[in-house]
């Protein structure tokens, strides 16, 4: 590992910044096509050369297909082979209990033909329902196309200790897991992290900048009124809420700005930077509006977080009492103020 690079797997290395593609998504604003692609090649330009997509991201896998082609004729197939893509794999809520090994070589081999590849270099699972049991058969059959060549390492996503283990034991060679982490909730450092550790795991972390809310945009701001203006900030502050609500949450933006000016960056670039620093984190996921956003996304990796920085962070997550459960648990419970707002039956009609 490098302050900028990260090797999730034997031969396989990463960028520590991950481009997002939630926001190419389509829910955050009309997406400009052209203008999308050169804001993606102006992230590998730089250094960010790693990205995140989803079957279940309208449009993201064909964008990023895209910029992969574009990288191949202007700059040749060696440039376009240095471009590391994940993406994930997220069964419909409705088909969990009738899955099949064709519906999930259905979803690789379409997020194959989007993204112009032979072969995806991450592939992270997904699974809604624990009710529902069949998901180590699910990730078996993810593994048989691993197996194939048609994906490169298999990851999970958002899956709790307990189930985690399961997948483990059963032999399913992961290297990665992808779930939220944040200076606002740390439920990732507990048990899944002893047991991330013990099996060579790694954490490819989003929500860092919580839907952008870890900003200098928002300090000193009064506590917004609904309704919020996109799905993303109706996430985030239910987790401000749960961290401890509006003023202990501008004392933690307080602590974030005295940190980056001593760094000469903002308050998001710090945020992102603590969670880099946090055990068993490989990368953080973050998403960008524009190139000049991208490019500020970089100088995350250049930061260097000292004691005392870390201290004044600390001091003030000490006074928050956490987020309740284990990791997704809150957001997996579909009738809570979390889990209402999700979207479970993304795939329907698509394969």
């Amino acid at each position: 590992m490098t302050a900028k690079t990260f090797e999730l797997a034997s031969g396989y290395t990463i960028s520590r910044v991950i481009r997002g593609g939630w926001q190419l998504a389509g829910g955050h604003g009309a997406i400009d096509r052209e203008q999308a692609v050169a804001d993606l090649i102006a992230t590998f330009d730089a250094g960010i050369f790693t990205y995140d997509c989803a079957d279940i991201y309208t449009g993201v896998e064909e964008l990023i297909g895209a910029t992969r082609l574009r990288l191949a004729n202007e700059r040749g197939l060696d440039a376009a082979a240095r471009m590391k893509v994940h993406t994930k794999l997220v069964p419909d809520l409705e088909r969990l209990a009738g899955i099949s090994r064709d519906y999930i070589r259905g979803i690789v081999d379409q997020s194959l033909r989007r993204l112009k590849t032979e072969r995806i270099d991450l592939v992270q699972f997904h699974w809604w329902d624990y009710a529902q049991p069949r998901y180590v058969e699910a990730m078996a059959w993810l593994d048989e196309l691993r197996r194939e060549g048609k994906v490169r390492n298999l990851g999970a996503t958002n899956f709790d200790t307990p189930r985690l283990a399961e997948i483990l034991a059963a032999g399913i060679p992961l290297v990665s897991q992808q779930l939220q982490y944040s200076v606002l909730d740390q439920r990732p450092a507990g048990s899944l992290a002893a047991l991330a550790a013990r099996n060579d795991v790694s954490f490819l972390c989003y929500g860092s900048v919580a839907g952008g809310f870890l900003s200098d945009r928002w300090l000193g701001a009064a506590e917004p009124a609904t309704p919020l203006e996109n799905r993303s900030l109706v996430k985030y502050k239910l987790i401000i809420d749960d961290f401890g609500g509006w003023d202990l949450f501008q004392q933690l933006l307080r602590a974030l700005k005295t940190v980056g000016d001593r760094h000469g960056v903002d308050i998001a670039t710090i945020a992102s930077a603590w969670v880099l620093e946090q055990a068993q984190v490989a990368a953080v996921i973050v998403g960008a509006r524009n190139q000049a956003h991208a490019l500020a996304n970089a100088a995350i990796m250049d930061v260097q977080l000292s004691l005392e920085d870390k201290a004044a962070i600390g001091a003030v997550i000490a006074q928050s009492p956490g987020l309740e459960g284990d990791v997704y648990t809150l957001e997996r419970d579909r009738y809570g103020r979390h889990g209402s707002i999700m979207h479970y039956n993304l795939n329907a009609g698509r394969v």
